[in-house]
Order: structure tokens, then C-alpha cells, then sequence
């Protein structure tokens, strides 16, 4: 995360605001609105980055400086493009599952592609709880 000051709670949450709105279209294979895209566009081109290569003592590194004296937040710029980056490659995007437990409505990355839960010590075990329940009861 790069160095800046703290974002403006208004603009953190039109950010997240269009962030969701751009992963669940994603999720549910709806069509992407340009708003959102439009937002996430405003949030990258607020703070330009330029690319510097490095000679350190471990070797060559690449950084990124953000240009905060250009306006915008850096630290907005920054989440806006690592999203921007994970939203426009297939392989991620497959990845994005929707909680399986129709209480919750968080959306993770699923490293494996079976996990279905969220959180499986979290949802996953309240729905196992939950099946487990109605099955006791059923034989009663």
C-alpha cells in the first residue's frame, strides 16, 4: 500500500460501492455496468504511478510511485488498479464464489475449487449444524 494520507470515507465507500457492484455482475454472469467500470476509472487515473527500476543491495526491483501531488489518494489509486488488474483476468474471476449459505452474502476467492463456504469454520459448519438439526429432528 503506498504512502498517503487517509482516504475520504465518501470516496472509500463509492470505491467499495462500485467494487461490489462489479464482482457480483461477475458472479452471477450479469452484464458489468459502465458506472462501475466508470468509477473504478476515475479511482485508478486519480493518482498517477510511474515505474522506477532499482539497483539495491539484493539486486534490480521495480517500484511503483504514485504521483499524490497530482491530487487524488494514492491509496485508493493503488486498491482501484490491483482490482481493475484481478477483475479483468478470467483465470481470477473463475474463482469467485458466492457463501454457500444462503444467510451470508460475502464473496471470496475460492483457492480450492470445491470450497464453497465462505469461512468453513464459520458459515460451512452453521449450515452442517443447521442440516444436522433438521435431520435429528426428522427421526424423532
Amino acid at each position: 500500500m503506498p504512502a498517503g494520507d487517509v482516504p475520504d470515507i465518501r470516496a472509500l465507500c463509492r470505491l467499495r460501492s462500485a467494487l461490489r457492484d462489479l464482482i457480483e455482475a461477475l458472479v452471477d454472469a450479469r452484464p458489468v455496468t459502465q458506472a462501475s467500470v466508470a468509477d473504478l476509472n476515475f479511482f485508478m487515473q486519480s493518482a498517477p504511478a510511474s515505474t522506477r527500476l532499482q539497483l539495491t543491495a539484493a539486486g534490480l526491483r521495480v517500484q511503483t510511485q504514485w504521483h499524490w501531488e497530482y491530487g487524488g489518494n494514492p491509496r485508493l489509486a493503488f486498491i482501484a488498479t490491483q482490482a481493475a488488474e484481478f477483475l479483468s483476468d478470467p483465470a481470477q474471476v473463475r474463482r469467485l464464489r458466492r457463501c454457500a449459505n444462503p444467510a451470508c452474502s460475502m464473496i471470496f476467492i475460492a483457492v480450492n475449487p470445491r470450497r464453497s463456504w465462505c469461512a468453513p469454520g464459520v458459515c460451512g459448519n452453521r449450515v452442517r449444524v443447521a442440516r444436522h438439526h433438521r435431520r435429528a429432528g426428522g427421526t424423532d
